[in-house]
């Protein structure tokens, strides 16, 4: 997939956001977690991120039911990712919306941890 296209679907999928990314957007966007700066579906190499921290190489992804299938597939990914830089964590759409103070937290966590030191 070129580029364009990349940033095209990109573009769509902000625009289609599930609940469980619109929930996490809240919480994240314009700086409100800490101070730190979030993108939404960004696209790195081949792929296209759900959240992405630049000034600390994090990627936090929310996965749905579609990925219970896709251990490999996610685990390539998440290599693919790692090669470049990031840091990648995962999170059930179920723990966003059962536990998002337990999310944001750990998503704090690793932010702070980052912040002082490269992952």
């Amino acid at each position: 997939m070129d580029r364009q296209t990349k940033i095209k679907l990109a573009g769509k999928l902000r625009r289609t956001q599930s609940n469980a990314e619109a929930i996490f957007w809240r919480e994240v966007r314009g700086r409100l977690l800490a101070g730190f700066k979030f993108r939404r579906q960004v696209p790195i190499d081949k792929y296209i991120a759900d959240f992405v921290c630049e000034s600390i190489k994090l990627i936090v992804e929310l996965d749905g039911h579609q990925h219970a299938d896709a251990e490999k597939a996610d685990m390539a990914r998440t290599d693919v990712l790692k090669s470049k830089g990031y840091h990648v964590i995962r999170f059930w759409n179920h723990e966003v919306y059962d536990n998002l103070d337990g999310v944001i937290a750990e998503v704090l966590r690793v932010l702070e941890v980052a912040s002082n030191r490269e992952i």
